[in-house]
C-alpha cells in the first residue's frame, strides 16, 4: 500500500473517531440525556461519566495533532480500545446484542486507523529506539 493511501485511510479514521468520541465526550460533559441515560442505565456512576468526557476530548486533541506526541497517541488508541470494549460488553449485558452494533463499527474503524498509524510510524520512530 502506498504511503499516500495509508495517510488518507489514517486521517479518515482519525477524523471519524474524533467526531465519534468528541460528540460523546461533549455530551458527557454537558449531561446530555441521550448519553447520560444510557450510561447510567449501564451502571456507571456520574463522576465516571465526567472523567470519561474529559479524557475523550483530551484524547481527540492528541489524535488530531499531526506528527506530534506519537507515544501519547499510542495511549489514546489504547484508551479508545478500552472504552469501546467496555461499552460493547456493558451493552450486551444490560441492553442486548442489538444495542452493541455501534461499538462493533467503532472498534473496526479504530482498528484500521491504528494499523495505518503503525504503518506510518515505526516503533523506532515513536519510541526513539535504535
Amino acid at each position: 500500500m502506498k504511503t499516500k493511501t495509508t495517510r488518507i485511510i489514517y486521517w479518515s479514521g482519525a477524523i471519524f473517531m474524533s467526531l465519534w468520541f468528541g460528540t460523546s465526550g461533549f455530551f458527557e460533559l454537558t449531561k446530555n440525556p441521550v448519553v447520560w441515560d444510557i450510561t447510567r442505565q449501564l451502571g456507571y456512576p456520574a463522576h465516571f461519566i465526567y472523567i470519561l468526557g474529559v479524557f475523550k476530548l483530551s484524547g481527540i486533541i492528541v489524535l488530531l495533532l499531526p506528527n506530534r506526541l506519537l507515544r501519547l497517541k499510542e495511549w489514546v488508541f489504547a484508551g479508545m480500545f478500552f472504552d469501546i470494549i467496555f461499552a460493547f460488553f456493558s451493552k450486551i449485558a444490560v441492553l442486548g446484542i442489538a444495542a452493541s452494533v455501534d461499538a462493533v463499527i467503532a472498534f473496526t474503524v479504530l482498528l484500521v486507523t491504528y494499523i495505518m498509524f503503525r504503518k506510518m510510524y515505526s516503533p523506532e520512530f515513536i519510541y526513539g529506539e535504535a
